[in-house]
């Protein structure tokens, strides 16, 4: 079993985030994991996404699980920690932790699977060696 590198990535609650009932919504969850990620990937791990897109390549979510344990409230801030689980022949499963600071309780827990697409065609495409090289530390 390979074991891959865990980073990480400070965030704020911004306004928009906020629900009607005062508290994140649900969706932005995942894109604070987003957000993590286009850091991480620059800062981390040395291939931002431009330099994907600079390579005809992208990344397309084709799954998402999240487990919700406490909610984030305006204000608050986060911690994301991103590390990849797998790698598959197109693509990668990320797992994530989001916990609240400054006391690092949980807010939730989860993985997406992600598929690495050429961009002309929208298919998914073979990883190759140098960017799963890249991504395996």
């Amino acid at each position: 079993m390979n074991v891959y590198s865990k980073f990480e990535t400070e965030l704020a609650v911004r306004p928009d985030d906020i629900d009607l009932y005062q508290h994140v919504h649900s969706t932005r969850y995942l894109d604070y994991v987003l957000a993590a990620r286009f850091d991480q990937m620059d800062r981390c791990y040395g291939m931002s996404m431009q330099a994907f897109a600079a390579r005809g390549l992208g990344w397309f979510m084709s799954a998402a699980s999240i487990n919700y344990k406490r909610p984030l409230g305006l204000g608050d801030r986060m911690v994301v920690r991103c590390w990849i689980e797998s790698f598959t022949a197109t693509g990668c499963r990320l797992n994530f932790e989001i916990d609240k600071l400054p006391a690092g309780k949980r807010s939730c827990d989860g993985h997406c699977d992600y598929v690495l697409v050429t961009l002309a065609n929208g298919r998914a495409t073979p990883l190759p060696d140098d960017i799963k090289a890249k991504y395996s530390i």
